[in-house]
């Protein structure tokens, strides 16, 4: 989630609710260690509301990596975690990300330095294995157990899937079966309908979300009241049986809130208000960035696109949405009053 999950997006999240654990984009160990890399402190900073929150890195070297795990854990974060799973070729030339899934005795080597660097909980994130014919999980899953790590997260897609085709659930099922520490599942939960079903079918604790989050960044919300519906009790006086919890699920109903226009209206205007005010340096193009993924599906969402794309500033941005919105939401008040 490079150059989407900033301080301004996790405390945007966090306010929407139902997101038990933010996390940082994924940051170069070498960079941290770097006193002048602008970037990583930036992608390092957060504000006391966004706890618990975990600061993910990725590097190759052992040393390196248990350094900057204790600067990590220095600056307060609640977790550390590696990242094993980036597929982008700058990043795995480098044996970063998902590049280190070829070497095993090296990952472990990661995982021993840094578990002895850091008391706070350790964690991580990889894929599949590089390939189909060359699947780790189950196998780095028990390296990770056995040199103490907390849990284990399982995007699961190999390194040369990328994010074509579909994740293979089975995958997180094996990696649950295999160890005693949690379990957490990322891949394909699209709808809150998808996080119950990954739970039911694979038996992890928990689920994780990436890139739909940018897409509806009421998920985590609408995740939480969803499960929150399976659970609770029959009504009798509705005329529900112990039967209604399994009809609900049957029948696909959604007991969650789905957005209307004025909180899709009001969820952009309070995001790119926030870019405004934390005075990113690419608070602008940050703008332009997201517009795609919050106007998904807006009627007319088309023109206000291209109003944002070309807008210079980020207050005319804006204004643009604003002016967009407000003549939308006139229309629609009127044809209800008619």
């Amino acid at each position: 989630m490079a150059g989407v999950t900033d301080t301004v997006f996790r405390r945007f999240i966090r306010n929407l609710g139902g997101c038990g654990l933010i996390m940082t984009e994924f940051t170069s160990a070498d960079g941290v260690l770097r006193a002048k890399d602008q970037k990583a402190k930036r992608y390092l900073h957060f504000y006391e509301d966004e706890h618990p929150i975990s600061a993910q890195l990725f590097g190759s070297d052992p040393r390196v990596m248990a350094d900057a795990a204790h600067i990590v854990a220095d600056l307060g974060f609640d977790l550390v975690d590696l990242n094993l799973g980036c597929p982008a070729k700058k990043v795995v030339k480098c044996n970063g990300g998902s590049g280190l899934l070829r070497d095993l005795p090296r990952i472990g080597g990661i995982f021993e330095a840094v578990r002895k660097a850091v008391t706070i909980p350790f964690t991580v994130k990889f894929r599949a294995g590089w390939n189909d014919e060359e699947i780790v999980c189950v196998e780095l899953a028990k390296i990770a157990e056995d040199c103490g790590l907390c849990a284990v997260a399982l995007h699961a897609r190999t390194r040369e899937q990328g994010y074509s085709g579909s994740a293979r659930w089975e995958w997180i099922a094996a990696v649950k079966d295999a160890v005693k520490i949690p379990v957490i599942g990322n891949g394909d939960i699209r709808v809150p309908e998808d996080a119950c079903a990954m739970v039911e079918a694979t038996g992890c604790d928990a689920v994780m979300i990436g890139r739909t989050a940018p897409a509806n960044p009421w998920i985590f919300r609408q995740i939480e009241q969803y499960c929150a519906a399976l659970k609770s009790p029959p009504s009798p006086e509705n005329g529900e049986g112990w039967g209604t919890l399994v009809e609900r699920r049957d029948a696909a109903v959604n007991p969650y809130d789905e957005p209307s226009e004025s909180d899709r209206y009001q969820m952009i205007r309070t995001y790119f208000q926030m870019l405004i005010e934390e005075e990113l340096p690419d608070a602008t193009g940050k703008m332009k960035q997201f517009a795609s993924w919050f106007t998904h599906g807006v009627p007319g969402g088309a023109a206000l696109r291209k109003a944002i794309y070309d807008s210079k500033t980020a207050p005319n941005i804006l204004e643009r949405v604003e002016e967009f919105f407000e003549a939308r939401l006139a229309g629609i008040e009127a044809i209800t009053n008619a």
